[in-house]
């Protein structure tokens, strides 16, 4: 039986719920009834009542009479403060993708603006456009339901429950399942260091959150205190949860810099474990630049499939762009985007200005599939204040140049929607609270932090974020081909590659191709002879030799 959460049966449903602070309970059926529950010696409360079905909502009446919806919902269709809905586990869903490691190729989407509709119903209608772009796994940010109808998602407060205003349970199983027809795996973003400020009941309940640590976003989870075996078990069922009633074929752990965990085993090396059981994938979002969190148990790590790398977007990004605001203080030379190429990592144990400390650690052997690289993305874009993308703040042929870096890297590519067409309609931070102190203070720190003159509150502010699907067919066609390239010339997971560069140049050459970028006019010696494959202008020769060549702004990939 699971910890957590309604369970349908033949003959009934049996309601759990962990509330150790709690002395009695009783759980509230709209039309059926009000039921007491039986406290165990762990604070569970459970009962099995027969006359109720899929389709029946309820709220649970803690001590002091307050009505509340379970944490551990399956679907909350009037919000984060309505009655919990009971649903179906059952679904006919086709396999799961197995997508593996050394094929993927990510597209980061938001459900609420990658369509005019924002549900996942219209999604499934950009399916074949996904699978034609050459992508191979669709990485969903967060579903679990927040406050109101707008959200990137990171405020979620109901881990089990589908956010409602994307359509719900059966549509995001839908939208798997179809994903799935088309050979495309679906990665689920999901949120295990902090919940969000409104609708979370569980402070009520029991020790869900610490009291020794916190996060700027909100409570953090209690992994390690007093009572933390059981928060562990909500989280582990969870992760099986996505994995077993949605068939999702991995997940992307959010800011895992912020889980903090001093058990003998941490919490993300259990997730890993959970995970690798049903054969799925799992990629953590991580700032530390800590090689432990992918590292196999064997050498002490907690077995992650993959991490982020921000110091490959930084390079590029304040490269190409002249920014050195904030944490790009650290980054704005070629040296850097040389050095991630080689190293992964830029800051690997060398001293950083804008942390005022040492800052990370080398990665030594650890193949590319371990890293996944961007050159924008939710966080990147939206935490901007502006939400202006790569595209509005630097020329055509750089936006192509930068493109190439990552897609032709030695690493796991991940697009962030639109940008494969040049999508010039910003990305904002936008919310949708009901809470007034909350909203005031949204408003306040986004403008004090970020610079963000838009409301996040207002709906227009969420409908400019949408995608405008005005294609640019000359850098949709370059995606396409940049991720043909990949897949045919480059050796998955390899990073055995040599690098030739100068003050605006690089020249990186791996097995079979090497790649010239010129990032301003520049007079550079190329080793090496080859026969064009593809470039971003003209002007690079069809075959090239061994020789001193002058070339304006641009990349040209050569087969040698």
């Amino acid at each position: 039986m699971t910890s957590f959460g309604p369970k349908v049966e033949d003959n009934g449903v049996t309601f759990t719920l962990w509330a150790p602070y709690q002395k009695d309970v009783k759980v509230k059926v709209l039309g059926k009834g009000v039921y007491e529950m039986e406290r165990d010696d762990l604070g569970y409360f459970r009962v099995h009542v027969n006359n109720v079905s899929v389709g029946d909502r309820y709220k649970f009446i803690l001590d002091n009479k307050m009505e509340i919806p379970d944490p551990a919902s399956r679907y909350q269709p009037e919000g984060v403060h309505g009655y919990s809905e009971i649903i179906s586990a059952n679904y006919d869903f086709l396999p799961s993708s197995r997508v593996k490691m050394n094929d993927l190729i990510i597209y980061e989407l938001h459900v609420g603006t990658f369509t005019k509709e924002g549900t996942f119903e219209s999604a499934i209608g950009k399916l074949d456009y996904l699978k034609e772009l050459g992508v191979t796994a669709i990485e969903v940010m967060p579903v679990a339901q927040f406050p109101g109808k707008r959200d990137w998602g990171y405020d979620g407060v109901y881990l089990y429950a589908v956010q409602n205003s994307y359509g719900g349970p059966l549509s995001f199983k839908k939208f798997i399942n179809e994903a799935h027809r088309r050979g495309l795996a679906v990665i689920l973003d999901v949120v295990y260091n902090h919940v969000g400020p409104e609708g979370n009941y569980m402070t009520l309940l029991g020790p869900y959150f610490s009291s020794k640590y916190s996060t700027p976003w909100g409570l953090t989870f209690n992994f390690d205190d007093s009572g933390s075996d059981e928060v562990r078990k909500f989280v582990l069922e969870n992760v099986e949860f996505w994995i077993k009633d949605y068939n999702v074929d991995g997940f992307r752990l959010d800011a895992v810099h912020a889980i903090i965990d001093n058990s003998p085993k941490h919490i993300l090396e259990d997730i890993a474990d959970v995970v690798h059981k049903y054969e799925r994938i799992v990629i953590a979002e991580s700032d530390l630049n800590d090689p432990r969190i992918i590292n196999p148990k064997e050498k002490c790590g907690y077995n992650n499939d993959a991490q982020w790398v921000d110091d490959f977007h930084h390079s590029v990004h304040a490269f190409l762009t002249g920014e050195r605001s904030g944490y790009y203080a650290d980054f704005g030379s070629i040296d850097d985007i040389v050095k991630s190429y080689r190293d992964v990592f830029v800051y690997d144990g060398k001293y950083s200005k804008f942390r005022k400390k040492t800052h990370g650690k080398p990665v030594k052997d650890l193949d590319g599939c371990k890293f996944v690289v961007y050159v924008q993305d939710h966080d990147q874009v939206g935490n901007r204040g502006d939400g202006k993308r790569l595209i509005e703040l630097i020329d055509k042929e750089s936006y192509k140049i930068a493109s190439a870096l990552y897609l032709l890297s030695p690493y796991i590519p991940m697009i962030f929607m639109g940008e494969e067409y040049a999508e010039k309609n910003p990305f904002y931070y936008f919310s949708d609270f009901s809470d007034p102190k909350l909203i005031q203070g949204v408003r306040e720190g986004r403008r004090r932090d970020n610079g963000q003159t838009t409301d996040p509150q207002s709906e227009e502010t969420f409908n400019a974020s949408k995608l405008s699907w005005n294609i640019n067919e000359e850098i949709l066609s370059l995606y396409k081909n940049l991720i043909k390239v990949r897949r045919e010339y480059l050796t998955p997971c390899s990073r055995n590659l040599s690098i030739d560069y100068g003050n605006s140049w690089i020249i990186v050459k791996y097995e079979r191709i090497f790649i010239i970028y010129v990032f301003s006019e520049s007079t550079l010696k190329v080793n090496y002879t080859g026969n064009l494959v593809l470039s971003s202008s003209h002007q690079f020769p069809r075959e090239i030799k061994e020789g001193v060549y002058t070339l304006s702004k641009g990349f040209a990939v050569y087969k040698h």
